[in-house]
């Protein structure tokens, strides 16, 4: 009997534009109402997360950054941190302004951007559709090193560099894996995702790395939970489809890649479903949860 579901959100909960399915609402509800902890598993900022938790009902506990930080949604605080030091993240920030790298900083409540390109402009778009509290906070800044060397921030859960070349984005990986005291994320492939233009659909295509603290992973934040919770390693169910999804689909006792995964994860699978535009999550709670 698994007991506590843990679902990473983009390419995964969510599908190519943004959106949870109705049938994946009401699987979800199901499992709530059976007593399975449901969490959310993002690289996403605390707020965007949470926003999503909210709409959806499943309102304990989320896990932000991948694994950077876990919040207590009902007591609004984070109960566990990995944060990158301001200094990590000037240092970053100094190279990738120094080598004209597109670049953004998340922070608990915020994405910092210089302008809105790759997964920013998912963001924006996605954010047309959503009412203002439960939008994701863009902050476009004319030099984010300068911001963030200016300001009070002292917590960042992650950092995200991208571009649209492979031979630069080789050149990106080269520069930041000669950086200590930091994880790389080892993106093989193109993150491809839709926006809406009116009735047109636009694909965004761009290479992509995260950046965040050593040991910072979603598998580590949720050993965290599983402590404070009683609850076996045994008893989870973890579904997501990239590299940033490795460690708790290798660990939970259940490990559920979907359709549209990274073929590394479909590897490590114990289970494939259907891709994010297919009701993939659905089905995995159906067939796994509830047998059917």
């Amino acid at each position: 009997m698994y007991k506590l579901i843990a679902i990473d959100l983009d390419g995964t909960l969510l599908n190519s534009q943004g959106e949870v399915s109705q049938e994946t609402r009401i699987a979800l509800n199901k499992a709530k109402e059976q007593g399975i902890e449901i969490i959310l598993a993002s690289g996403r900022p605390i707020s965007s997360t949470e926003s999503l938790a909210l709409e959806l009902g499943v309102d304990n506990y989320l896990i932000s950054g991948n694994g950077a930080a876990v919040y207590d949604i009902k007591k609004q605080e984070i109960i566990y941190d990995r944060f990158l030091t301001k200094e990590q993240v000037l240092d970053i920030a100094k190279l990738c302004e120094e080598n004209s790298f597109f670049y953004n900083v998340y922070t608990e409540d915020e994405v910092l951007a210089s302008s809105l390109n790759y997964n920013i402009l998912f963001y924006h778009k996605e954010n047309v559709k959503k009412i203002e509290e439960r939008r994701t906070h863009i902050n476009i800044v004319q030099s984010i090193f300068e911001y963030i060397k200016q300001s009070g921030k002292e917590k960042f859960l992650k950092i995200t560099v991208c571009d649209e070349s492979r031979f630069i984005f080789n050149r990106i990986m080269k520069r930041l894996k000669e950086i200590e005291g930091i994880d790389v994320l080892d993106v093989a492939y193109m993150s491809k995702k839709k926006i809406k233009f009116g009735t047109e659909d636009i694909d965004i295509q761009y290479y992509y790395t995260e950046i965040t603290n050593e040991n910072v992973n979603k598998w580590n934040a949720i050993q965290f939970l599983l402590n404070n919770l009683n609850i076996k390693k045994e008893e989870v169910m973890a579904i997501g489809d990239n590299v940033n999804d490795k460690e708790m689909i290798e660990n939970a006792g259940l490990g559920v890649a979907m359709g549209n995964s990274n073929p590394k994860m479909k590897e490590i699978a114990d289970q494939i479903v259907s891709d994010n535009n297919s009701e993939g999550v659905a089905e995995a709670i159906k067939k796994f949860i509830f047998g059917c």
